[in-house]
């Protein structure tokens, strides 16, 4: 499958693809004769998991560390996990920050609702 072709099942631009390649956070990817890329199910698969985690908001430079110690065997198995476990933990300190700031916008908006219904009231408007 050629740039163009995996950009679009992933809903990215080849440029970012070509960016990725360079940066480290995809493993170089197979050519064909020619010299262009051709995508492979594994490479797909590289592109799945760094979308996911860019579109999370891990960092480029931790998704890079993490795809070099991959292309350097078992032997960086704990690495990598602790490079994840750090990323995980991230993750979910700013999920708690989200949820506190969903709960005070849903307060807002109850409370927006009420003023609302209160003036719909005194003026005798209904719905």
């Amino acid at each position: 499958m050629n740039i163009s072709e995996a950009a679009k099942i992933y809903e990215m631009t080849p440029a970012t693809l070509r960016y990725y390649e360079k940066e480290g956070l995809i493993p170089p990817v197979t050519r064909n004769n020619a010299g262009i890329r051709d995508y492979q199910e594994e490479d797909l698969n590289w592109i799945d998991f760094i979308k996911c985690m860019r579109d999370s908001g891990l960092s480029i430079e931790s998704l890079s560390k993490y795809s070099a110690l991959y292309q350097e065997g078992d032997q960086t198995l704990n690495e990598r996990k602790n490079i994840l476990i750090k990323e995980y933990e991230s993750l979910l300190e700013k999920q708690a920050m989200m949820n506190k700031t969903i709960k005070k916008l849903e307060s807002k908006l109850a409370m927006y609702d009420r003023q609302i219904q209160e003036i719909e009231q005194s003026v005798g408007f209904t719905n």
